[in-house]
C-alpha cells in the first residue's frame, strides 16, 4: 500500500467559511491542506468534507490523521 507524502508535521490551522473542501489525501498538491489533483496515478482520492457553519478547523497536514481529513495528533508519533 502507498503510503501518503507528508506535507508538514503539523496541522493547517484555518479559518473556514462554510462550504464543500476536498482534503488531499496523497500530500503532494501544491494548494495544502486541499486538492489540486496530483493524486492522479495513485491509490489516493481527496476526502470530500462539508463545513456547515463558520469556525476554525485543524485539517490534518502529516496525512496519518486515523481522523482524516483533520488533525488528531499523529504527526507527533511520525
Amino acid at each position: 500500500m502507498e503510503k501518503p507524502t507528508i506535507a508538514q508535521k503539523k496541522p493547517f490551522i484555518l479559518d473556514m467559511t462554510p462550504g464543500t473542501y476536498y482534503w488531499c489525501a496523497c500530500g503532494k498538491s501544491s494548494n495544502q491542506p486541499f486538492c489540486d489533483g496530483s493524486h492522479k496515478g495513485t491509490a489516493f482520492t481527496p476526502i470530500k468534507t462539508e463545513i456547515a457553519e463558520q469556525k476554525k478547523v485543524a485539517w490534518c497536514g502529516c496525512k496519518h490523521s486515523a481522523n482524516k481529513p483533520f488533525c488528531d495528533g499523529a504527526h507527533a508519533n511520525l
